[in-house]
């Protein structure tokens, strides 16, 4: 049997940290800055991790 190949678009978008945490970036930085407070804008910049639930379905996609 061959082994199990990594999803390409997702492991361009998902990092797996030291923990085994997949890493992931906030959505709606893209444009339209002006109608967003610099808090919002401070905390979107910063990295996020995958939900639990999403975490399930994605951990067996980004194992090489």
């Amino acid at each position: 049997m061959p082994k199990m190949k990594s999803k390409k678009a997702l492991t361009k978008r998902v990092k797996v940290s030291a923990n085994g945490k997949l890493v992931r970036h906030h959505a709606n930085t893209g444009h339209r800055a002006y109608g967003k407070s610099t808090k919002r804008k401070r905390h979107l910049m910063k990295p996020g991790t995958v939900h639990q639930t999403d975490y399930k379905r994605l951990k067996d996609l980004v194992q090489q």
